[in-house]
């Protein structure tokens, strides 16, 4: 998994600008502000690079309309599936306006990743996807950073320089949930957190219950246990964005009483994703197929296109999946024919 923030050379630099801006800090904005539901599907965005290896806007946006079309609740963009940290600061920026220009006027809620190398920086970014009208961010907690009290400071810095409804990302140390209380306590904005680092069906109740329910449990992992986590009480889900569209009718149908359609839906997915994963698809492949991407290429890959399929390059019997070759795309593309009937994008 690639490093995420903030080098182990540049933390004591870090928490001491962290430390600085957090005794400067002044009311924090009010909670619950209208806007769009922040709760449901918010995949993470991919992010879709041209032959020239730079990032596609176009591209970029479409995924934010064939979100809109599909009644998918929200987008997160950029985060860890997002290849965040192989974007520059200006692709970051242009990207976040990229999207949120697509977004205008549709129901998908466009969450922008505002983590960085200093913070400084990460306030940048913060400022920006308020400037540019994104619906809320998102923040990976800095890296090397594991003491309740710095992720605190962290995380109430970004707090109180936004009134936009904040996400946290438990990823990749669990926190405690002491911490995530203390949070939701002190920071207004943060009402969401996006719990995988830790056995997230062990922590949803305890979260929900010490909250009062205050909290909506966001869970990742490629949302392989939805309809456990539905059964406990979880609020979101952050699936990649391919067949977003069918995780969110899966959602939905739960929370309107349906639930042995839920569950049926959501078996659809599990099924789409063993096809997926034997004929070892790469993960933007979906979205080439459904007419939204233009290549499969990544930056995380040598040689251009990605080759891993989903779950980081393993079939679904942990073994690593076959090359991906025409016989593969004829597969893939059969199983979604299959997936026709309940496709909305």
């Amino acid at each position: 998994m690639p490093s995420i923030g903030v080098p182990a050379s540049g933390r004591r630099q870090f928490l001491q600008v962290l430390g600085a801006g957090a005794l400067a800090l002044g009311r924090l904005p009010a909670a619950d502000k209208p806007g769009k539901p922040m709760r449901g599907l918010f995949p993470i965005g991919a992010s879709p690079f041209t032959d020239a290896n730079e990032l596609d806007f176009e591209c970029l946006a479409a995924q934010v309309k064939f979100l809109n079309r599909g009644g998918v609740h929200g987008v997160i963009w950029p985060q860890i599936a997002s290849e965040w940290t192989t974007l520059s600061k200006k692709e970051r920026l242009d990207g976040a306006e990229a999207m949120t220009a697509a977004g205008k006027g549709g129901k998908t809620a466009i969450t922008i990743g505002v983590q960085g190398p200093d913070m400084p920086t990460v306030l940048e970014y913060v400022k920006h996807a308020e400037k540019v009208g994104a619906d809320a961010i998102c923040s990976l907690p800095p890296a090397n950073v594991t003491d309740d009290g710095a992720l605190f400071d962290y995380y109430k810095q970004i707090g109180s320089t936004t009134g936009l409804p904040l996400f946290v990302q438990s990823q990749p140390f669990p926190m405690s949930i002491d911490l995530i209380v203390r949070m939701y306590k002190e920071i207004p904005t943060f009402r969401q957190i996006k719990d995988e680092a830790g056995d997230t069906l062990a922590r949803i109740t305890e979260i929900r219950t010490r909250t009062d329910d205050g909290i909506k449990v966001f869970t990742g992992n490629g949302v392989r246990n939805m309809i456990n986590e539905l059964m406990l009480g979880a609020q979101g889900y952050c699936p990649t964005t391919d067949l977003a569209d069918i995780y969110a009718q899966a959602f939905d149908l739960w929370n309107a009483g349906k639930r042995t359609q839920a569950f049926d839906m959501f078996g659809r997915v599990l099924c789409f994703n063993s096809v997926v994963q034997t004929a070892g698809a790469p993960q933007k492949y979906v979205l080439v197929a459904r007419g939204v991407f233009k290549n499969t290429r990544s930056r995380r890959a040598s040689g251009g296109d990605a080759s891993a399929g989903r779950g980081g390059g393993q079939g679904a019997s942990g073994r690593a999946a076959r090359p991906f070759d025409a016989a593969g795309e004829k597969t893939v593309k059969e199983a979604l024919d299959l997936l026709k009937p309940y496709l909305k994008a």
